[in-house]
């Protein structure tokens, strides 16, 4: 039971752990062809540029994933390893530049965009398309073909909203001096403690929950309940024979209450013995105690501990 409690919590930590680092909160949020004065890449060109933003609340880290305007070749470009500037924080975006050499950086592409393609971004397996966004072949130039969420005033609702807007590199699209429920929570409680007792709830209840499954479950595959019913139901046999085999011999009613009493302390099969016992002694007239209720048996003595028994005979001569 500790082992499965042990794992169980490592499971939930681990949970809570991956769910920081999931590459699936990432979306194409932004692409920008034919760049001509928007922002300059590290090299002072208006180079066409990609923008991923990450929608959830805690970091994720992109390193590993790929970008490829081509489905038979989901591994086209990579994005490197090994920079911190691939962690992206909460709502917090990055922009990539496809200038078609990934060598001259960490935020560049091996390829170029092109209008009428449709731009892919793969997750660190380099099988799952976590997002994609379609590049129209005819939409206006010096526009940007951005995603909006489809709630302005809640982040979280689905970015399916995709339109031609005027380029915003590095910033979030749509939005509005309105706070949002997270930075509303960062401001009443700078230091996360509501977060914190939270998350210590959410785990010691689903412990909780778990150590009753357990428990419940343990009891049921090793036939407890099974050998509970058994001995109710003996006992409950046990007490109509008691009642019954009085009745016939004549016993009064307070005898057969108090081989009920005795009976009702018998577990297994000495409850048959405690009943042959009772019936013998009383119609036998070994019975001797006066009181109701109350059944007393003499002690016999037994021979067990005679030492002269333990003598070896000698045959006779």
């Amino acid at each position: 039971m500790k082992r499965i409690l042990y794992c169980t919590i490592l499971a939930l930590l681990a949970g809570f752990s991956l769910g920081a680092q999931n590459v699936s909160d990432m979306i194409i949020s932004e692409v920008l062809v034919g760049n001509e004065d928007s922002i300059l890449d590290d090299f002072g060109r208006h180079t066409d540029w990609v923008e991923v933003f990450n929608t959830s609340m805690g970091t994720v880290n992109i390193a590993g994933c790929f970008f490829t305007d081509d489905l038979s070749d989901l591994t086209k470009s990579s994005v490197i390893k090994g920079d911190n500037r691939t962690k992206i924080g909460p709502q917090q975006s990055a922009v990539f530049y496809a200038s078609g050499n990934s060598h001259e950086g960490t935020f560049y592409l091996s390829f170029k965009l092109r209008k009428g393609s449709t731009l892919y971004l793969v997750s660190n397996d380099g099988r799952t398309v976590v997002d994609s966004i379609e590049i129209p072949a005819d939409y206006p130039a010096g526009r940007s073909i951005s995603k909006f969420h489809t709630d302005p005033e809640d982040i979280r609702t689905p970015w399916t909203d995709v339109k031609a807007s005027a380029p915003t590199p590095m910033s979030m699209n749509g939005a509005t001096n309105q706070k949002s429920k997270a930075q509303a929570l960062k401001e009443t409680d700078p230091y996360g403690f509501t977060l914190s007792l939270t998350a210590v709830s959410v785990v010691f209840s689903a412990l909780i929950i778990l150590f009753i499954i357990y428990n419940i479950s343990g009891k049921a595959f090793s036939g407890v309940y099974k050998q509970r019913r058994e001995e109710r139901r003996k006992r409950k046999a046990a007490k109509a024979a008691a009642l019954a085999a009085p009745a016939a011999a004549g016993m009064t009613p307070e005898v057969a209450a108090a081989i009920a009493m005795a009976l009702d302390q018998a577990n297994g099969n000495e409850t048959y013995a405690a009943i042959a016992l009772a019936l013998d002694l009383y119609l036998g007239g070994g019975i001797h105690d006066a009181e109701p209720f109350v059944l007393t048996f003499a002690p016999k003595g037994s021979d067990w501990n005679n030492k002269n028994l333990n003598f070896r005979k000698i045959p006779k001569k």
